[in-house]
C-alpha cells in the first residue's frame, strides 16, 4: 500500500508547531528563575513582619540602636519578658531603695522603672535596720491579693551585694509548720481544737519522742496550741506516723518548694528534701532541722496564701518599664502560682497564726497591741522560727505573718529573718510590729482626710 504524502498545509502545521515547543523549551529556566526570586522576596518580607519583639530587643542590640537612630519618630514594638527584666536589673537589686522610680541604662538605651515600692514604709524600715548587732536581715512586705511588693529591706555583712530577700540561705525552722499543719487538717480532717499527744519537752525532738505511748507523763494539747507554742514532737509525730513522705512533699511543692517563683529580680528557689525515714520524716515536719531552706520572698507567699484564701498569688516589684521613646514594654500584672489549701483550710490556718501572737511565741513582740491605737484596730497573726546554723555562730529568728483591718479591706503580709550573732538585737517579731503599725497608721491618717474633705466640701 502507498502512503500518502502529507499536503501543504499539514506541513505548515507542524512547522508552527516545532516552532512553538522550541520557542517554550528555551523560556523555561527563565520562568523557572523568575518563580524562586518571588518565593524567596515573598519568605522574606513574611519574615521581617511576622518577626517576635524580642527579636528585635535585648538579642540584637546593635540593630535597635540604629534603629532608635534612624528614626526616632517610629515606635518600635518592644515587650520584655520577666527573665529579660532580670537581666535589666542585674545590678539594681532594690534592696534598701529610697524611690520607686528611676531611670537605667542598657546597651545604648534608656528606661524609666515604675515599682510597687511603698517609698514612706521602705524609708521608714531602712531608718530602723539595727546593723550594729545583727549579721544579716532581710524584710519583705507584700500586698496578698495583687502580690505587690511595697518594701524590700535588709543586708548581709558577708555578702554586701547579694539581696537577702531573694535568697534561700536560711533554715526554714518551725515556719515549715505552716505546710505540715495544712496537711494535717486537709488530710488528717483536723481542727483547732483536736487534741494531741506528746511526751518529753516542748522544743526537743528525740526519736523516743515519736512513739505512740501514753504514760502518766502524756501531755494533752490541741493543735492550735501545738501550733502557737511550736511543739516539735506533736508535728514530728504527725509527719513520721501520720502524713508521710508523699503527702508532705506534695503539699511542700503545692506551697512552692522545689519550684521556680517567677519575679522581676532572681530568686533561688526554697529547697526541701524528704526521706522514708521516720525520724527524717519528723525533723522536717516540725522544722527541727538545717536541710529546708527558705528566703524571705518565699516565706511572705506562705502568709500570703493563707490571708488569700488558699491562694499563692505571683509576687511583683516592677508596675512598668518604659523605654526612651515613651513605649511600655513591660507591665506588671496579677497573676497566681497555685491554691495550695482550700479556702476554709486556710480560715483553720488564719486561726492558728492568730493563737501564735496572741498566746504563742509570738506574744512578747507584741505585747499590749490590743490597747494601741493603731495594731487594736486590726487582726494580727503569725508564725514564727528560731534555729543556730552548724558552727552555731548565728542564731536564725523568723517571723512571718500578715495584719488586716477589723472593719476595712486594707491587709498586708510581711517575712522577716534576722541573723543574730554573738548578742540578740532586734528580734525578728518586733520589726514585723514596726511594720504593720507604720503602714496602717499612714492608711488610717489618709481615711480621716478623705472624711475631713467629704464632711467639709470647698
Amino acid at each position: 500500500m502507498i502512503k500518502k504524502r502529507p499536503g501543504w498545509r499539514d506541513y505548515q502545521a507542524r512547522l508552527k508547531k516545532r516552532e512553538s515547543i522550541h520557542r517554550w523549551k528555551s523560556r523555561t529556566p527563565v520562568c523557572i528563575s523568575l518563580v524562586l526570586i518571588l518565593l524567596f522576596t515573598t519568605h522574606t518580607l513574611f519574615a521581617l513582619f511576622d518577626a517576635t519583639p524580642s527579636d528585635h530587643f535585648l538579642i540584637s542590640p546593635d540593630n535597635m540602636e540604629h534603629t532608635a537612630l534612624d528614626n526616632r519618630t517610629r515606635k518600635v514594638s518592644t515587650r520584655l519578658e520577666k527573665t529579660q527584666v532580670q537581666n535589666l536589673l542585674t545590678r539594681e537589686l532594690l534592696l534598701n531603695t529610697k524611690v520607686n522610680t528611676f531611670n537605667i541604662p542598657f546597651k545604648g538605651r534608656n528606661f524609666r522603672v515604675e515599682t510597687t515600692i511603698n517609698t514612706g514604709l521602705q524609708q521608714y524600715l531602712a531608718k530602723k535596720i539595727d546593723r550594729s548587732i545583727a549579721v544579716s536581715l532581710g524584710l519583705i512586705a507584700m500586698d496578698p491579693e495583687s502580690g505587690r511588693i511595697l518594701a524590700m529591706v535588709g543586708f548581709d555583712r558577708q555578702e554586701c551585694m547579694v539581696n537577702p530577700c531573694t535568697e534561700s540561705n536560711f533554715p526554714a525552722a518551725s515556719v515549715f509548720k505552716i505546710i505540715t499543719a495544712a496537711a494535717a487538717i486537709e488530710k488528717l480532717g483536723l481542727i483547732p481544737d483536736s487534741r494531741l499527744k506528746f511526751n518529753g519537752r516542748k522544743h526537743t525532738l528525740y526519736k523516743s519522742q515519736l512513739k505512740e505511748k501514753t504514760n502518766k507523763y502524756t501531755n494533752r494539747i490541741t493543735l492550735k496550741d501545738s501550733f502557737a507554742q511550736s511543739v516539735n514532737p506533736v508535728f514530728g509525730k504527725l509527719g513520721s506516723n501520720r502524713l508521710g513522705k508523699s503527702v508532705l512533699e506534695w503539699y511542700a511543692e503545692a506551697f512552692a518548694f522545689n519550684r521556680e517563683i517567677g519575679f522581676e529580680l532572681p530568686v533561688s528557689p526554697s529547697t526541701v528534701t524528704v526521706s522514708e525515714k521516720p525520724y527524717h520524716l519528723a525533723e522536717i515536719a516540725s522544722g527541727f532541722n538545717r536541710e529546708t531552706m527558705i528566703s524571705p520572698l518565699h516565706g511572705v507567699l506562705l502568709t500570703s496564701a493563707i490571708l488569700n484564701h488558699g491562694t499563692m498569688a505571683e509576687p511583683t516589684i516592677i508596675q512598668r518599664i518604659v523605654d526612651e521613646q515613651g513605649n511600655t514594654v513591660y507591665q506588671g500584672s496579677q497573676s497566681v502560682i497555685s491554691r495550695p489549701v482550700r479556702p476554709e483550710t486556710a480560715l483553720v490556718l488564719k486561726q492558728l497564726m492568730n493563737a501564735t501572737v496572741r498566746y504563742g511565741t509570738a506574744r512578747k513582740a507584741f505585747r499590749g497591741c490590743r490597747r494601741d491605737r493603731i495594731l487594736g484596730k486590726l487582726n494580727l497573726g503569725g508564725k514564727t522560727g528560731s534555729i543556730a546554723n552548724r558552727a552555731h555562730d548565728v542564731h536564725y529568728d523568723w517571723f512571718v505573718g500578715f495584719a488586716e483591718e477589723k472593719q476595712g479591706p486594707e491587709k498586708i503580709a510581711v517575712a522577716v529573718v534576722v541573723g543574730h550573732g554573738d548578742k540578740l538585737g532586734t528580734r525578728a517579731g518586733q520589726y514585723a510590729r514596726m511594720a504593720f503599725r507604720h503602714y496602717f497608721l499612714d492608711i488610717f491618717n489618709r481615711k480621716k482626710i478623705q472624711m475631713v474633705k467629704a464632711e467639709c466640701p470647698s
